[in-house]
This record gives C-alpha cells, structure tokens and sequence, in this order.
C-alpha cells in the first residue's frame, strides 16, 4: 500500500490551477489505490511558521520539523502545489520546505533516506516562461525546486506546468487564451497519466 504526501500552496482555495492540477492526480491515484494512505498538508489554509533559530538548532529535535520529516519518510511519492508568485515559489512553500530539510538527518543528496523517491511538482504560473521566451529568465520556481530537491534529497523530480493561467482574467493576454486553455487541458491529462504510472510502478 504506498503512501502520497500531497501539498498544496495555492493562496485561493477555488480557481487555482495548481490545485486543480493536484486534485486530478489525487484522483487518478486514488483509482489505482483506493485503499492507499494520502497525506495532504494546506500551507495556505495552515500555514508553519518561519524557521526560526531554536528550530534550526534543535534539528530533528523540534517536534514541528520531526512531523513534517517523518511525513516525508512515511511518503513513497511526493506531490506538491507550487504556483509561482513574484516569479517564485509561496512563502508558505519556502517555509515546509526549511522546516522538513534537516541536515543530517534527511539531507545529504545521494545519501539522503529519500534519495529516489519521486517528486511530482505541479508548477503553474500566470505567463509564459519557457526556454526562449522574453521572460525565461525569470523563471525560479522549476530552477529552483529541481536543484533543491535532486541536492538536499537525491529525489526524482517531475514538472507538470499548467502555464498563462491569467490570459482569461487580463485583457492583454486574451490572444494567449487558446493557449492557455491548451496548457490547461495537457497539465490535466499529465496528471492522470503520470499519477497512474507512478502508482503502478510504486505498486509492482
């Protein structure tokens, strides 16, 4: 029976595409366990605090970083939600990831306990900032999740990336809208896909 730590980020409940990228994976994953365990963390319904200094110095020790560790060590896969905000990840986002990376304990690359476990990271964004577009180098939320987790894990990384979420809502992007209902749909299709190969293969 595996287990999925899904996370979300999005700040609105409703109308978020990374939302409604994840639940489709959730749903597909459920299809093929239905009698699977799901972890599910809210960061903006629940946000954690900063990482302060007394839980950088306890480490494992701070009851917060060791739940949010030993989710991670419960997890046979990884889900998150990270929708890019000022061309970065939510701050809620940054903070999971500062509490539940603890050196020596899970972090270490290659010899870290979760190396190859595999991240599936649904990566939306209001534009486009795919390679060879005008804004492609503004682009630090992929860049960054794929070097953290690959670095500090040795974790598997997967990008689905549902992109122009806000052509229908702003005037000046209404040319991209068929476009950004072509990401939309692919994004969908993705999750399914890759949540029931990933179960299976977890499953085999």
């Amino acid at each position: 029976m595996a287990t999925l730590l899904h996370i979300d980020s999005a700040l609105f409940p409703q109308g978020s595409a990374s939302r409604d990228v994840t639940a489709a994976f959730v749903s597909a994953w459920r299809e093929q366990h239905p009698t699977g365990r799901i972890i599910y963390r809210d960061l903006a319904a629940h946000p954690l605090p900063h990482l302060d200094a007394a839980a950088a110095a306890a480490g494992a020790e701070s009851p917060l970083r060791a739940e949010l560790a030993g989710e991670l060590a419960e997890a046979d896969a990884v889900l998150i939600g990270a929708p890019m905000y000022n061309f970065s990840i939510p701050s809620t986002l940054k903070a999971w990831l500062d509490h539940a990376i603890i050196a020596g304990h899970n972090g270490g690359g290659a010899e870290s306990p979760l190396a190859g476990t595999p991240f599936t990271v649904v990566a939306s964004r209001g534009g486009s900032y795919a390679p060879g577009t005008p804004r492609e180098g503004f682009e630090f939320v992929q860049n960054y999740l794929e070097k953290l987790l690959t670095g500090m894990f040795g974790a598997e990384v997967d990008f689905i990336i549902p992109e122009l979420t806000l052509a229908a809502s702003q005037p000046a992007m209404a040319e991209f809208i068929p476009l950004a209902e072509a990401s939309r749909t692919k994004a969908l299709e993705d999750a399914a896909s890759k949540a029931k190969a990933l179960a299976t293969r977890l499953a085999a």
